[in-house]
């Protein structure tokens, strides 16, 4: 059974998520240079990757490696296009975090953005008790209304992700990272143009 976000069109994704209206990559990119610089690592991973967006904010002199996990491997090769000044540092890795035989190397940091809500809260414990990172930062989106994904013109892109996705809650969160090991950290709020809210929540290796 293939993945969802395998279909998904990354000029689609993209000029949604930066609509005036929703404005969620470019929070996304402010939020995600805050989360690299947070903690003192020289490792990174980030799930759900995409095109990449937040990666012109790694220092390559404190962060030795990046590695940019997704499904969809145009995605990834769009990765290593726009980034190709991260040779060396920046290691695409394709694959499915649903899947059985997932394989993933270590890392110091996890950085899971809009991540956990298309896998759920039994998944991702299973990928950071391989990963074994020493910090995790989050991003969940807090929905109003009847959908997750917000109105416009690529709505419709989006429908097959229906299927897997999963209504986030912070408590719930919180309480999965809290069962394997994991204390909270640091959580920040930030508002979006269309009354959602993008919450980050931090967590610390016990």
């Amino acid at each position: 059974m293939s993945n969802p976000w395998e279909k998904i069109d990354l000029n689609d994704y993209e000029s949604h998520m930066s609509l005036d209206s929703v404005c969620q990559l470019q929070a996304l990119n402010q939020m995600m240079k805050e989360q690299f610089e947070a903690y003192e690592i020289s490792s990174v991973m980030i799930l759900g990757i995409a095109g990449g967006n937040g990666l012109e904010h790694i220092d390559q002199n404190r962060i030795k490696k990046v590695y940019g996990v997704d499904v969809n491997r145009d995605f990834l090769a769009e990765c290593e296009k726009r980034y190709a000044h991260l040779e060396g540092t920046f290691e695409a890795v394709c694959a499915d975090l649903l899947s059985a035989d997932l394989q993933l190397p270590s890392a110091e940091l996890v950085v899971a953005n809009l991540l956990v809500e298309y896998i759920g809260y039994e998944c991702f414990e299973k990928v950071i008790g391989q990963v074994k990172p020493k910090y995790v930062s989050c991003i969940i989106q807090i929905n109003t209304g009847d959908s997750f994904v917000s109105d416009s013109p690529y709505l419709h892109s989006f429908d097959c992700l229906e299927e897997v996705h999963h209504q986030m809650e912070e408590t719930a969160l919180t309480e999965s990272m809290q069962r394997i090991g994991y204390v909270p950290g640091k959580i920040l709020l930030r508002e979006l143009p269309n009354g959602k809210k993008f919450i980050r929540l931090d967590f610390e290796k016990g």
